[in-house]
């Protein structure tokens, strides 16, 4: 995992607990599909469950990079015309790996 330096707060800060609820939920989803697994449940509900867990990473996902478009690429815009262009390439960059996956 790479860290960009970035010295304001996130563009999620302000929704960091709804995120981390959000993740909590997804992680107990996820427990649900090992316990499925280790109780022998039948493919397709596993699958079903496998869809809803990947469909909420997902819409995190998107939210995040709404996030960081509103708040950390606007920021920059408005520091300097480069440091614009940078942010919207790192938030390029990170666009294509979600849509890759």
């Amino acid at each position: 995992m790479t860290e960009s330096t970035h010295d304001a707060p996130h563009g999620y800060a302000s929704d960091k607990d709804a995120y981390l609820k959000r993740m909590r939920r997804i992680e107990g989803q996820v427990r649900g599909i090992a316990r499925m697994i280790d109780e022998d449940v039948y493919c397709i509900d596993i699958l079903t469950q496998v869809s809803a867990v990947t469909k909420a990473l997902q819409a995190v996902s998107i939210a995040l990079v709404e996030d960081h478009l509103g708040h950390c690429v606007v920021d920059a815009a408005r520091k300097s015309p480069d440091a614009g262009a940078e942010k919207v390439h790192e938030a390029a960059e990170a666009i294509s790996r979600l849509v890759r996956s």
